[in-house]
């Protein structure tokens, strides 16, 4: 896992890029590229991938030798590399799917000992949900390399698609890919997911592969088929905001705190559908920078979570017990620092992408008259250069900002509620032994200072307005 993060800064620095035929007969070829789309969410995997391992040498969960567990860890991490780095629709899809066995074997045998049929129950609603997406990708990738002869990014991004092939195959895209992030009403998984993985589990799925599924609205149906996209798109936003309200309503009365940072996630994942849906510049680099800031804030929620679940046998909120500000103040302030970051607090990760998010849906999409138009391979230039904004009304573009204004002054609230609970607790003082690990001060530290960094110095993620695709 060192050696994949090391592997990947130094490939990214240096610019690295493979592109070999594969399979010529069909137009398959091995592409491997990172851009500015990729590269921070390849630094992610990678270093959440790390994260995850040192965690599990002194936390491993019970269910399996730690040959398996951590086997199990570096092939998701290894799929997920390969679904960042490749440009060929094909291995995006094995890459993708590769991920998905190891984290339902996770789930299933290293998932919580209490209650086994839940267990069962929570690995086969990830498998029923996740083939059902991937069945509606593939044949979305299938539409696009039938009508381009190429799996190539780059090849169909030049290959002049037909209006009506880029709305089957944008349609057939956006919704395999919302099962991935998930995007109500397509979320009902993800909880109980949640709720029984183990810790490293629940911040993988959290923080890797929920962004295979962003990543993968922006790089295929956003990019590859820009006028099916834009007329998905303003659906794509309804739903988004919609979980948004959902996911935050329920955390308002939600009584398991993993289930409730589960929920959570569905809300922020519908801050980064809103972003997308708007279908412009501005909408882009806010689901880019929320991408990141969510990967990291819901790492540290589940890592301090589950240290919590391993120390109490559970996480009721309904149970009240003693004080994190008494007993254990390292672990309570870990969490406090993840709550803020959910709520989007300026000066945090998050904040940016939010603001951003609901900036981009409140002023209306420009008029792409003189833009330069799509084709060939695109270096430093907006995002309007080849995916001209949809159909979409200002009016209802404002109605979606305000209600997801809303959403996020629903996540203070529930994020407060569980400060409350938690921090405020019993205010009998009580023994502190039991407090973070030095394992687990490791991991809160540098999630901590990835957090604040990140919400100081946003740019040092997506430096500038443009994006650069030259990859493709």
């Amino acid at each position: 896992s060192a050696g994949a993060l090391v592997a990947t800064i130094a490939a990214i620095g240096t610019g690295a890029r493979i592109a070999r035929e594969w399979i010529p007969e069909l137009g398959f070829t091995w592409i491997f590229f990172s851009d500015q789309i990729s590269a921070p969410l390849l630094l992610l995997t990678a270093g959440i991938t790390l994260l995850v391992v040192v965690h599990g040498l002194r936390h491993r969960p019970a269910g399996g030798p730690a040959g398996l567990y951590f086997g199990l860890i570096l092939l998701i991490d290894c799929g997920a590399l390969a679904t960042f780095w490749t440009g060929d629709l094909i291995v995006f899809f094995i890459a993708f799917e590769v991920v998905l066995v190891p984290m339902w074997v996770l789930i299933h045998r290293f998932g919580d000992a209490h209650d086994p049929g839940a267990r069962r129950e929570a690995a086969i609603r990830f498998v029923l949900f996740t083939a059902l997406g991937s069945s509606l990708m593939l044949a979305g990738i299938l539409t696009l390399v039938s009508a381009s002869d190429s799996s190539a990014m780059g090849s169909i991004l030049s290959s002049g698609l037909s209006s009506d092939t880029q709305m089957v195959a944008a349609g057939l895209l956006v919704l395999g890919l919302a099962v991935k992030v998930p995007i109500f009403p397509l979320h009902s998984w993800l909880p109980p997911a949640h709720t029984i993985a183990p810790t490293g589990g629940s911040v993988l799925l959290a923080a890797i592969l929920l962004k295979m599924g962003t990543y993968g609205l922006i790089r295929l149906p956003m990019a590859l088929t820009p006028d099916g996209f834009a007329r998905v798109a303003p659906v794509l936003a309804m739903f988004g905001v919609v979980g948004i309200v959902w996911g935050a309503l329920v955390c308002l009365v939600e009584r398991d705190l993993k289930r409730l940072i589960a929920y959570s996630s569905v809300a922020h994942m519908g801050f980064v559908a809103l972003a997308l849906g708007t279908n412009s510049a501005l909408g882009l680099q806010a689901a880019l920078v929320a991408n990141v800031a969510h990967g990291l804030i819901s790492a540290l929620l589940f890592f301090v979570v589950g240290g919590l679940k391993e120390r109490w046998g559970s996480v009721d909120l309904g149970q009240l017990r003693p004080a994190l500000r008494e007993t254990w103040p390292a672990l309570g302030f870990a969490l406090m620092v993840g709550l803020a970051g959910s709520l989007a607090l300026p000066g945090l990760a998050s904040f940016w992408g939010e603001f951003l998010a609901i900036t981009a849906a409140w002023q209306p999409p420009p008029s792409p008259a003189g833009l330069p138009a799509a084709g060939g391979l695109l270096e430093q230039v907006g995002w309007f250069a080849y995916v001209p904004p949809g159909p979409v009304s200002a009016g209802l573009l404002r109605g979606l900002a305000v209600l997801a204004a809303l959403g996020a002054v629903l996540a203070a609230a529930y994020s407060l509620r569980v400060a409350r609970l938690v921090w405020m607790g019993d205010p009998a003082p009580r023994d502190r032994d039991g407090d973070a690990t030095g394992t687990e001060l490791f991991v809160i530290v540098v999630l901590v200072v990835a957090i604040v960094v990140l919400g100081l110095l946003p740019y040092l993620v997506y430096p500038g307005s443009s994006v650069m695709v030259a990859g493709l």
